[in-house]
């Protein structure tokens, strides 16, 4: 279980007028673009909706093994991120409060805080962290007052303009459309390293989402890759999240 909670959140497991900032066509960065600039083409670029609805099929490999799985996925914008499989044998559901899922198979359930996934990542995450991993956002808000940026390799480079002490966070933004391209975070101490690599884009109703997204978490010698692709979405649809844990099943201690 700790697997699917792993793929769900983790993969499932950061003023001058910009007027005349437009992506570029040739995919070629503007070197004449100050990072202020470039902090609002990326925000204009943030999709905008009220719920979405998703098939998500998700490839897991591990240690040479790899399985794959197509969920559905619901969301509504900054409030609750759903998922449910085939037949409802697990379904999930995360708000601001709490992170829940519950699995018929064995009849277990899990209800409770952030805390084992900020311990798993090394970083303290909540709902906002999520969302945007999965809608394709920065992990942490960008300030030009926090974070500086440059080209290099036809990208913008963004990273904070003091790196922190225990990990070092780089995002990189697509000269194209200015979202985001990768996100990385790396503990250096503790072996860690996580990226987020947004490999292609989607437009639905004039708003930029992602299409295929790949995660890559490593941890000494062991190599967790996530692959995750949307299918089939739309946007501001009537959706429903149920949600009841059912009576007799067992609480997962992680």
């Amino acid at each position: 279980m700790r697997r699917y909670l792993y793929i769900f959140l983790s993969s499932i497991l950061l003023v001058v007028s910009c007027k005349s900032v437009k992506t570029a066509k040739d995919g070629a960065p503007d070197y004449t673009l100050s990072t202020r600039q470039l902090f609002k083409a990326n925000e204009k670029q943030e999709a905008q909706f009220k719920t979405l609805q998703a098939r998500l099929k998700i490839t897991f490999s591990q240690n040479g093994n790899s399985q794959t799985h197509t969920v559905t996925f619901r969301a509504q914008k900054d409030k609750v991120l759903w998922m449910n499989a085939s037949f409802s044998v697990i379904r999930a559901m995360i708000t601001p409060e709490k992170v829940s899922f519950y699995n018929k198979i064995d009849n277990t359930y899990f209800d409770g805080d952030y805390k084992y996934l900020s311990d798993l990542l090394g970083t303290t995450l909540d709902f906002n962290k999520v969302q945007n991993l999965l809608m394709g956002e920065t992990l942490y808000p960008l300030s030009s007052s926090e974070y500086v940026s440059a080209v290099d390799n036809q990208v913008y480079v963004v990273q904070p303009k003091v790196q922190r002490e225990l990990f070092e966070i780089f995002f990189l933004l697509n000269p194209s459309n200015f979202k985001v391209k990768s996100q990385q975070i790396t503990q250096p101490q503790e072996l860690r390293h996580l990226q987020i690599d947004y490999e292609s884009f989607q437009k639905v109703n004039n708003q930029v989402l992602p299409e295929t997204v790949k995660v890559i978490a490593v941890e000494a010698n062991e190599e967790t890759i996530i692959n995750l692709e949307f299918k089939n979405v739309s946007l501001n649809e009537a959706l429903r999240f149920p949600f009841k844990i059912p009576s007799g099943f067992e609480k997962i201690e992680l």
